[in-house]
């Protein structure tokens, strides 16, 4: 953070659409970094510390999608928000697929725009980087650290994104249990409707991969219901 303000990189080629942004979330007390394109905005984010990234998925000589793939590589926590005019499911489920957080189609309510951005900001802040016991929860022969979005297993460590972690947590909490896809998703995403259960989907199929090492850890997918994370004794 920049003299206490959570810092934004904010990428958008459209000139009008990024002053109207720039304007809006500096009103809301937002330290803003504007970049007009996809290699811009890698540069600065390979240099400058930021707290959340809102990017344009079609921009000039690097989209959005292939420079959030790039943030991820180095970067699982910080939240990548993003924003385009491209509405086909499979592109979003793409967006969701590289460590996407969320994803707004143009045009959208700048009020939900807004929303979105203190949700994540406050998510962030809340996973205090201090471990303690009580934070540390166990899978199988994995240890979850949610405040840290860090899932181990023996001396491999894996970091996790914001919503991999959400997602991840909810399951375990309710471990053994069916946890219906309504519920998870209104829990976290706060609604339930077609294109979110099958960005939950991506989630969970993520995070089963993240899991594959222990044979005795399941994601069970009950059809047309929901899930079970069940681990065998």
């Amino acid at each position: 953070m920049a003299n206490g303000k959570p810092r934004i990189l904010l990428v958008e080629d459209d000139s009008n659409l990024a002053f109207v942004l720039k304007d809006n979330l500096e009103r809301k007390g937002y330290d803003i970094t504007l970049c007009k394109d996809g290699v811009e905005g890698l540069s600065h984010f390979s240099k400058e510390s930021y707290d959340l990234c809102l990017c344009d998925v079609m921009m000039p000589k690097m989209d959005g999608i292939t420079m959030a793939e790039r943030i991820r590589a180095s970067n699982h926590q910080i939240p990548i928000i993003f924003i385009s005019a491209k509405s086909l499911l499979d592109d979003k489920l793409v967006a969701f697929k590289v460590g996407g957080d969320d994803y707004l189609i143009k045009p959208f309510s700048m009020d939900e725009l807004l929303f979105k951005v203190d949700v994540f900001l406050r998510r962030s802040k809340s996973a205090a980087p201090a471990e303690s016991p009580l934070s540390i929860m166990s899978i199988g022969q994995y240890q979850f650290d949610f405040p840290n979005l860090t899932l181990t297993y023996g001396n491999e460590r894996m970091t996790l994104t914001m919503r991999e972690g959400e997602v991840l947590k909810f399951l375990v909490v309710r471990k053994d249990q069916l946890v219906p896809r309504e519920e998870l998703l209104k829990q976290i995403w706060g609604r339930d409707d077609y294109f979110l259960g099958r960005s939950l989907d991506v989630f969970i199929s993520r995070l089963r991969k993240y899991l594959k090492d222990d044979p005795k850890i399941a994601i069970e997918n009950i059809h047309g219901v929901g899930f079970r994370l069940v681990v065998k004794s």
